[in-house]
Formats: structure tokens, C-alpha cells, sequence
């Protein structure tokens, strides 16, 4: 009877060994085929309308003559899926280091053009040389002798006499330009040196603005003024001073009100230097760290002084 009863256990596990095998078998196929289905999604987001010359959108079964009569079962089928598997991860996986890559050497590269400008900035901009070819010829002309009839007849009072009716003339212009009186210090202080700016007195201007930076260099109206300053001096025909004046303002206060107008203008007074290839990574720093945020005049002016630095 004992052994009749261990027959009978054995026959139903051998009956129950194939059904266990397939079942087992369906559920890694299942597994397998959900891998697929997210390996092409994957594909889809980082190879967006990707060639089939680089990978496929399916997985091609082996129809190798020799390999056909072995194709059929099942481990050797979901062998060769995880292989190809495992072979498009690493394609993945490879690109995505090369992106990786090459978006550090881009951030290299962007690093060093900031210190290189700011190297150039820093350093007081060199004069602008004149060429002998463009100096004027004027005849050399010899002083006459001095005598003591001529010693005796040159007027000095005269000449300290124009200097200083050039200076009450001058004093006469600054008293013209109207000072504010609002009771608010910071304004008034800020919009008298506009006034004489406006009035085209720039070292006046040039005073009253430094002296707002002074007293208030954290108030809303610093990045006005220092942008206002450099102005004064680009107007005055000092380009040397104002990109001094501009740079101040961009890189002391970025985020100032004033900060895209003085690196757009900084940009125009290197041109009038000469220094157009530093003109030209003025107004590209400009497009690149405020872009649309700019204010339209700006970047329209900027537009203009790009075609006219030929940037």
C-alpha cells in the first residue's frame, strides 16, 4: 500500500511539472515584453524622431539557419530579448554620457570667457592711439625772440581775466539748471545730477551722480545713477572712463534696474575704443544673461550697435 501511494505522489508531480514550467515561462514573458514596451518609450524621449540606422524600434527575432531549430524555446527566445535589451541600455547609456560631456566642456568654455572679460574689465582700458598718418602736417613755425619790448608788453591779467569770466560764464550755466527741493534727499540728489546732465554739463553731472553712489549705494536709484554716470562720460567723449563707469554697474549690481542699459552701453563705449571683438562679447553676455528680460529699448539698441560694431 506504501508503495502504491508513492507511485500515485509522483505521477501528479511529473503531470504537474509542465504546467509549473509554462506558467513560469509566461510570466517572464510578460516581464520581458513590458521592458520592451518601456525601452521604446525611453527611446522615443531621448531620440525623438530617431533613424533606424542607429537602433530599432523592435526586437527582430535571430533567423540564423543554424539557430531556427533552436529559436523556438522559450529560454533561448527570451535570451536573445534581454540581450538586445541590455545592448540598447548601453547605446542609451552612451549617448547620454557623451550629452554629459559635452555639456561640461560647454560650461568650461563659458567659465573662462567670464574671466576673461572680467581680467580685461578690470585692467584700465588703454588709450586709443593715433596713427602718424593721420596727424595733421602744420608747418613748423619758430616762437619769435623775446625781447624786453615784448617782455615788457605781454598781459598776463588778460589771460587770468578770460579764465575767469570762463568760469562765472560756467557758473552762470550751473545756477540755471534748477535744483529739487521734494524734502527726499535721494531723489533730489539723484534727479538734479540728471538735470545737469540733461543741460549737457557733464563734470558737474559726473560730481552730483558719483556723490549719490556715495551716500546711498544700496538704495534703487544707484544702479540710475552709475548707469547715468558712465552716460556723462561716453557724452563728454571720455569712452576710456565710461566702460570703467558701466562695467561698475553691470558687475556690482546685476540685478539693478539699470544693470542690462550699462553692459549694453558698456558695448558701445569699447566700440568707440576700437575694441570691437570685446564690443561684441558685450553684447552677447548681454543677450545671454538677460535675453527677453531686457527692456525693449535696450535691446533694440543693442541691435543697432551690433550692426554698427559688425558683431
Amino acid at each position: 500500500m506504501r508503495n502504491y501511494l508513492l507511485g500515485t505522489v509522483s505521477a501528479a508531480l511529473l503531470l504537474s511539472l509542465p504546467g509549473a514550467a509554462q506558467a513560469q515561462d509566461e510570466a517572464i514573458g510578460k516581464r520581458v515584453d513590458r521592458l520592451e514596451k518601456e525601452m521604446r518609450a525611453v527611446q522615443r524621449s531621448v531620440f525623438p524622431g530617431g533613424s533606424p540606422t542607429f537602433f530599432e524600434g523592435e526586437i527582430a527575432p535571430d533567423n540564423t539557419p543554424g539557430e531556427r531549430a533552436r529559436s523556438n524555446a522559450p529560454v533561448i527566445d527570451l535570451t536573445a530579448r534581454v540581450d538586445a535589451l541590455e545592448s540598447q541600455l548601453q547605446t542609451l547609456t552612451g549617448q547620454t554620457e557623451q550629452n554629459a560631456f559635452q555639456l561640461r566642456e560647454l560650461e568650461k568654455q563659458f567659465i573662462a570667457y567670464k574671466a576673461e572679460m572680467e581680467k580685461r574689465l578690470a585692467a584700465p582700458p588703454a588709450a586709443v592711439e593715433t596713427t602718424p598718418a593721420s596727424l595733421p602736417v602744420t608747418p613748423v613755425v619758430k616762437p619769435p625772440a623775446v625781447t624786453a619790448t615784448t617782455a615788457a608788453s605781454t598781459k598776463k591779467p588778460a589771460v587770468t581775466a578770460q579764465a575767469s569770466s570762463a568760469s562765472a560764464a560756467r557758473l552762470a550755466l550751473v545756477k540755471k539748471v534748477e535744483i529739487p527741493a521734494t524734502g527726499n534727499e535721494v531723489d533730489d540728489s539723484y534727479n538734479y545730477g540728471y538735470r545737469l546732465w540733461e543741460a549737457k554739463l557733464y563734470p558737474e553731472a559726473q560730481t552730483q551722480l558719483k556723490d549719490v553712489v556715495a551716500k546711498w549705494p544700496n538704495h534703487r536709484l544707484a544702479s540710475f545713477a552709475q548707469n547715468l554716470l558712465g552716460r556723462a562720460y561716453l557724452d563728454e567723449g571720455k569712452p576710456n572712463l565710461a566702460v570703467r563707469a558701466f562695467y561698475d554697474n553691470y558687475k556690482g549690481n546685476p540685478g539693478g534696474a539699470r544693470a542690462p542699459h550699462s553692459l549694453m552701453y558698456m558695448g558701445v563705449a569699447l566700440d568707440k575704443l576700437g575694441r570691437k571683438a570685446d564690443a561684441c562679447k558685450a553684447f552677447a553676455e548681454l543677450e545671454e544673461t538677460y535675453g527677453d528680460k531686457a527692456p525693449q529699448d535696450v535691446r533694440a539698441d543693442a541691435a543697432a550697435a551690433k550692426t554698427k560694431a559688425g558683431c
